[in-house]
């Protein structure tokens, strides 16, 4: 178990420096001077630009640039937004709590519903129940998330008015940001989870317990959805950065006040700092949910720490 966890904690630490890597250049590699693309319509200014260019640390070497970056962001200083006057973290720390929000309620929500459908459909195998929610699912699934949200809008904030839509991070802000967000995902996860169920079915000792007449809600719990479990704890660690990607638009269409909107309006704005403290952020995410599922494998089945 200890080798285990290490040799994921080293792959970890190795796709962490490529990210900052890889967000560090995005500032240095884009088209033009990027402290003119950041100062906007104060490029005129040949004293605050040469002062701009010196706080980035633009004269020097790339890989100085880099360690001097790595230096200020591990003391939790991702810079300053020319764009919102004042400093990244602060920006990031006021918009994180709603987006963290939407996606742990959508995460739910796709999960409880993915795994209801999917284990229903794998019981009722070709029958009526398995067609209507597969039906369902691929129709979650073709709908974007754009499209999907603005019906939404017009159902449940127009012609009645039940939710709030604009900016809410309330309860009642909350509901159809969430479900805009989770259906896409949950149609996948039914699908999944109905293919996992129906091959853990199949398995021999499963078989052979049915046989043995254990009962089965037994069966189903304890030989059963063990085994489908490790396929689904694998897709619910790569949805938390899809379900974060997905946020973007999301939050755009809702005017939710949070990460992907703020990423919208930095890119809009050309507000470089911001864009590259959110995009490291989202990545560093994404890896870290993926690390966690790694780690949590071996409780599910100790044969893969072996």
């Amino acid at each position: 178990m200890g080798g285990y966890v290490l040799k994921r904690l080293v792959a970890i630490i190795a796709l962490t420096f490529g990210i900052t890597v890889v967000a560090f250049l995005i500032i240095r590699l884009i088209p033009g001077d990027p402290v003119i693309a950041m100062l906007g319509t104060g490029a005129g200014d040949k004293e605050m630009i040469a002062r701009l260019r010196e706080q980035l640390g633009l004269m020097r070497p790339l890989h100085e640039q880099y360690f001097v970056w790595i230096g200020h962001v591990l003391r939790g200083d991702f810079g300053y937004s020319y764009a919102n006057q004042q400093p990244v973290s602060s920006l990031i720390a006021s918009s994180f709590p709603a987006t963290a929000q939407l996606t742990l309620a959508a995460l739910a929500i796709s999960l409880v519903l993915g795994s209801a459908i999917g284990i229903v459909a794998a019981l009722r195998r070709n029958r009526a129940a398995d067609t209507l929610g597969m039906g369902f699912a691929l129709i979650c699934m073709s709908i974007p998330s754009f499209w999907l949200g603005l019906l939404l809008i017009l159902a449940f904030a127009v012609t009645w008015p039940i939710f709030d839509v604009v900016g809410g991070t309330g309860l009642k802000g909350l509901v159809l940001p969430a479900v805009t967000l989770a259906l896409g995902t949950m149609g996948f996860n039914a699908r999944f989870i109905r293919s996992s169920v129906i091959a853990a079915l199949t398995q021999q000792h499963v078989v052979t317990a049915r046989a043995k007449g254990v009962p089965e809600v037994r069966l189903f719990a304890w030989h059963v959805m063990r085994n489908a479990l490790l396929p689904i704890l694998t897709i619910a660690g790569l949805q938390i950065g899809q379900l974060l990607s997905g946020s973007v638009i999301v939050e755009t269409v809702f005017s939710r006040p949070g990460i992907g909107r703020l990423l919208i309006q930095a890119i809009l704005a050309k507000d470089y700092m911001t864009v590259q403290a959110l995009i490291m952020m989202i990545a560093l995410i994404y890896a870290l949910s993926n690390f966690i599922v790694d780690i949590l494998y071996p409780v599910l089945d100790p044969r893969i720490a072996r």
